[in-house]
């Protein structure tokens, strides 16, 4: 506390006794752990009691949450950003409890029902225990195991407690329709009724649709008010006033209800989690409360797994094999080389030496001799092919005290075993993919070797090692990473050796989540006209067909009939054929300049009233439309397997020790920009780019680079279109106008070092970092001119 010693708070805010008689009859509670173990002798059960007393940030984190919630009620988004370590289960437990029977100066309620929304079953049944011990009764919690009946069940019931996952809410209507059929009519009523929202994860629970249904089942009454009292103003005459109805209904879901509280907790919040859930906290800003990275690691609950990070280059030698030398399109064949590398039997088998061998020498010993590791790969073929060399040289060799299991999705066929279809269940020797998790928990497994699997999520405490050979960055870097963090007794340190990213890249990744996560500046919303009109230039749809198609969507979405399921597919059609047209670059601009309006679009209209029919419309139909427009097949792949062949190949350790978040300053996170343009891929000998490719893995910076990006930079300045993009921008909505430049200022430079340019064009943590700096540089280089030139004025 300011002006007084640093450990006041514990006599102040803790040990009073006051404070104490509430953390008596609110917070400590009895944790019962048991655990089943199969060993050689037999099944032992493992029963372990614990009193909780809660630690200060969530005692905290609840109080000033409940007190904020009396004192100014419903209708407030808050964001707790609390890291990895930080008991979360626990604080939602207690959460839950208190805003379930909080009530305000009158003696009325302020939440009539709380709402958890958890994918976690470990939290069921936790919260479940730690209720019962302060209520002693039943009833009070609710978890939702069966199915949407029972949810709608509970909420017309009014349960204090009621435990859900998010994908049910959109399924309450028709389950509503299934009782009544059945005689079991339930009547859900939220007038003069509040809710409390607590999330459990703000970015898997609070993103989309299904979210959306959510608020709008919460606050049916208060929506349903709502439109009565905007119907008439409404102008758009293309709609009846059925459709009018939904399509406001489809709009005020999305905005902030009044009767809802959403308490989101998070480690790792986005620009849209801090923009939606946006109660400032006692800083002046969200998130609302946070317990820092930094702070969970300091005080031992976390591991920092950045202590020990070592990086691996690769340099190898191409050659080519043919005379011919195909004209091959840059990006496409480069692309290819390098999926030629990294998918080449030498490679895999050096990386797989290296990770069994440091494993077996530095990792195995840890933790008792109980230490673990996870192999992060880059797809799916990627994982199959690190399975088959793992087993292999470890067949090779001998050993008996490592063995891996591999976690991937669907089936994989290699074209050496054409015949043979991979999944983890064969490659597993049959163990199923609900098992892998236990199995992997025994001593007979060390390794597990995932592909977008057990990446997020994954609680397994003996994780020591980590082997990363995929590119990471942003929020992924992060979750991915801290697979290793959690703690048990014994544990001491982690390792990450990685193949594929920079220092440098993983610092910029680490660097927002270590503390309180900043917010950029909001989205233009102008974006969202700038967007609905070049999508219109295309003539891919017109807005009659736009209209037809959202009156029959809208007048009966809930129960289409056969034959408007028939007009609303031929209407899409009609698109669908203008865009088959299109060539291949122009499919794919289109397609992701209408992504990007769906995605703009569905954040924008959360954080501010925002109640365009025509924006409503065409966002509706462009999500359907995203559906139906063919999966864009590249007709020109490259395969150049029998082209080229690998003359030599070596990995170096080029870094090692630790990356230290403590220095310098974490950038802000920012929101969506507007949709960049594309570029026509240029024709290339195979045999340049091979040569250049070669240079890039063994070039470092010279004078001759930076003379190229002073080049690069100047020109940019000089460019009046650049000039008038900074006059009217803010710098994040700066960079997206700059980046459909970048690409041209680069060509234009190519004659003086071309070496730089191949080497920007293909390495894109590169080209990532050159573009930022370039950006930043050019934006306030411009900004001083301009503010100087209105000086001289």
């Amino acid at each position: 506390m300011a002006g007084d010693v640093r450990t006041s708070y514990l006599w102040r805010k803790v040990l009073t006794r006051d404070s104490l008689m509430d953390i008596l009859a609110r917070f400590m509670h009895l944790d019962v752990e048991e655990k089943t173990v199969v060993t050689e002798k037999g099944i032992k059960r493992h029963r372990k009691e614990s009193m909780i007393f809660p630690r200060y940030h969530q005692l905290d984190a609840v109080r000033a949450l409940t007190d904020h919630a009396q004192a100014h009620g419903s209708g407030h988004n808050y964001l707790i950003q609390h890291s990895a370590g930080s008991g979360k289960s626990n604080s939602i437990a207690w959460l839950a409890h208190r805003l379930s029977s909080l009530h305000d100066a009158n003696n009325e309620k302020i939440f009539h029902s709380v709402v958890v929304i958890t994918d976690r079953l470990v939290l069921d049944q936790q919260l479940q225990d730690t209720i019962f011990q302060f209520e002693h009764k039943l009833g009070v919690v609710q978890k939702i195991d069966e199915n949407t009946q029972q949810l709608a069940k509970s909420l017309a019931d009014g349960v204090p407690i009621i435990i859900s996952t998010i994908q049910k809410f959109p399924f309450i209507t028709q389950a509503i329709h299934t009782l009544e059929a059945n005689g079991k009519g339930v009547a859900i009523s939220t007038a003069g009724k509040r809710f409390a929202v607590i999330v459990d994860e703000a970015h898997s629970s609070q993103s989309g649709e299904t979210a959306m249904e959510l608020r709008k089942i919460l606050n049916k009454d208060g929506i349903e008010a709502a439109i009565a009292s905007q119907l008439l103003d409404m102008d758009d005459d293309t709609l009846s006033e059925e459709a009018k109805k939904e399509l406001l209904r489809e709009q005020l879901k999305r905005a902030k209800q009044p009767n809802l509280s959403f308490f989101a907790f998070t480690a790792t919040p986005k620009f849209k989690t801090l923009a939606v859930f946006n109660e400032p906290g006692a800083e002046g800003k969200a998130p609302f409360h946070h317990y820092s990275m930094r702070q969970a690691i300091e005080e031992g609950f976390i591991h920092d797994v950045l202590a020990n990070y070592t990086c691996y280059k690769r340099y190898y030698k191409l050659i080519q094999k043919v005379e011919v030398d195909p004209e091959v399109p840059r990006r496409k064949a480069a692309r290819a080389l390098a999926r030629f590398v990294e998918f080449h039997d030498y490679e895999i088998a050096q990386k797989v030496e290296v990770i069994v061998e440091h494993f077996r020498t530095h990792t195995r010993h840890k933790i008792g001799g109980r230490a673990k590791a996870m192999v992060v790969t880059g797809s799916r073929e990627h994982a199959v092919r690190y399975k088959l060399g793992f087993d292999k040289y470890i067949k090779d060799k001998g050993y008996t005290d490592v063995k891996s299991l591999v976690a991937f999705s669907g089936e994989i066929t290699l074209k050496e075993f054409a015949d043979k279809k991979f999944t983890e269940v064969n490659m597993n020797s049959g163990i199923k993919e609900s098992e892998l998790p236990e199995k992997f928990n025994t001593e007979e497994y060390q390794v597990l070797l995932v592909a977008e699997k057990y990446q997020t999520g994954f609680d397994q405490p003996l994780l020591h090692s980590m082997y990363v050979d995929k590119r990471l960055s942003g929020i992924q870097a992060v979750q991915t990473l801290s697979r290793l963090n959690r703690t048990t007794r014994g544990k001491t340190d982690t390792f990450v050796l990685d193949f594929v990213n920079e220092p440098a890249d993983i610092y910029t990744a680490f660097k927002p989540y270590y503390e309180a996560t900043d917010k950029g500046d909001d989205t233009d919303p102008q974006q969202l006209n700038t967007l609905a009109y070049t999508l219109g230039g295309w003539k891919i749809y017109t807005e009659a067909e736009i209209s037809a198609w959202c009156e029959i969507w809208f007048r009966n979405r809930l129960n289409p009939t056969g034959g408007e399921h028939k007009k609303l597919n031929s209407i899409l059609d009609l698109a669908i054929d203008r865009f088959k047209l299109l060539d291949e670059e122009n499919q794919n601009l289109f397609k992701g300049q209408l992504v990007s309006f769906r995605n703009l679009y569905s954040f924008v209209s959360q954080i501010i009233p925002y109640q365009d029919s025509d924006h409503e419309k065409l966002y509706t139909y462009a999500r359907f439309l995203l559906t139906k427009l063919p999966s864009l097949i590249d007709s020109r792949t490259i395969q150049i397997d029998d082209e080229v062949e690998l003359k030599y190949y070596r990995l170096q350790k080029i870094s090692e020790g630790a990356i230290d978040l403590r220095v310098g300053e974490a950038e802000a996170v920012y929101g969506p920009t507007e949709v960049g343009t594309g570029q026509a891929d240029e024709e290339v000998q195979l045999s340049t780019l091979v040569g250049k490719l070669n240079d890039r893995f063994g070039t470092e910076f010279t004078p001759a680079d930076q003379l190229f990006f002073d080049q690069v930079r100047e020109t940019a300045v000089a460019n009046k279109q650049l000039q008038l993009a900074v006059m009217a921008n803010s710098i994040e909505n700066f960079e997206p106008v700059f980046n459909q430049q970048l690409e041209n200022l680069f060509v234009e430079r190519i004659d003086g070092n071309e070496e730089i340019f191949i080497r920007l064009m293909n390495d894109e943590a590169f080209r990532g970092v050159a573009a930022g700096h370039l950006m930043r540089a050019v934006f306030h280089q411009v900004k001083a001119r301009l503010n100087a030139s209105r000086g001289d004025d």
